[in-house]
């Protein structure tokens, strides 16, 4: 099995320059180097200094764990731990998810992984899972399963086929830039799962929602709820696990989900 050791520092680099389309020029530019230098690294001719490894990592936008990586093939020790999100160290980081998270309430919210593991939820989102099968709900909770498995919110989603595509090229997107292979995994999978067919009700339903931002319309208890989705994380990580924390907030987008959702979780 090769290794990022293996490989050496220089053709990851050359990667991650070649996937961000950034010639060598303008890389040295913004790390204050040289092209013939970029060029020597990439070919082995020459060994960056950790500092020149980190400089470039960050120009190139490299996720924190992929820094390590460059850092181990440069022959360097990792710089950014990977500390269990239930250290107590991490305390600090837990209680303000948690209060972020309640304090959203009536409206859903999430905090997950890398791998879209559910690691808290408030009720809003209990709410939205009601009647989801228990096999579903297992720990660890996935919330790319448990939203587009055909026995999951899948069914109740008036606009899968948008809200469907949506997911799969986030995830693109992020396989791209983490390339993670227990996130291509799970893509795969939710990928395969099959698509109802649209309805036409549903069909008029997405005609006349707003055009400002792809609104996921899901059915409960018989009414058509409508959120928009945001995704924050943490700024400057200096640790792989709170690099890889994002919180999702489904801000309701008519007055009609905003009146229904403070009625049933006052």
């Amino acid at each position: 099995m090769t290794t990022a050791t293996d490989r050496g520092v220089g053709p990851l680099l050359r990667a991650w320059r070649e996937q961000r389309r950034v010639s060598q020029l303008e890389l040295a530019l913004r790390a204050g180097s040289s092209a013939r230098h970029i060029s020597f690294i990439e070919t082995g001719r020459s060994r960056p200094s950790e500092e020149m490894v980190l400089r470039l990592a960050e120009h190139l936008d490299v996720p924190v764990r992929e820094r390590n990586s460059l850092l181990l093939a440069a022959g360097y020790a990792p710089r950014y731990p990977e500390t269990p999100l239930d250290d107590p160290s991490m305390s600090a980081v837990r209680a303000g998810m948690e209060q972020l998270i309640q304090g959203y309430e009536p409206y859903p919210a999430l905090v997950v992984d890398a791998t879209y593991n559910v690691l808290a939820a408030n009720r809003g989102i209990l709410m939205l899972l009601d009647g989801i099968p228990e096999h579903l709900l297992q720990r660890p909770l996935n919330a790319m399963r448990l939203t587009l498995h055909p026995e999951g919110l899948a069914p109740r989603i008036r606009n899968l086929r948008e809200w469907r595509g949506h997911l799969l090229a986030q995830m693109e997107r992020q396989i791209a830039l983490r390339r993670s292979e227990p996130l291509r995994e799970l893509y795969e999978e939710v990928a395969a799962y099959p698509v109802p067919e649209e309805r036409d009700h549903d069909r008029e339903l997405t005609e006349d929602v707003p055009y400002f931002a792809l609104p996921l319309l899901v059915e409960h208890d018989g009414r058509t709820l409508s959120f928009i989705s945001s995704i924050s994380t943490f700024n400057t990580p200096m640790d792989v696990t709170v690099a890889e924390l994002a919180i999702e907030t489904l801000l309701p987008a008519d007055p009609a989900t905003v009146k229904y959702l403070q009625t049933l979780l006052p």
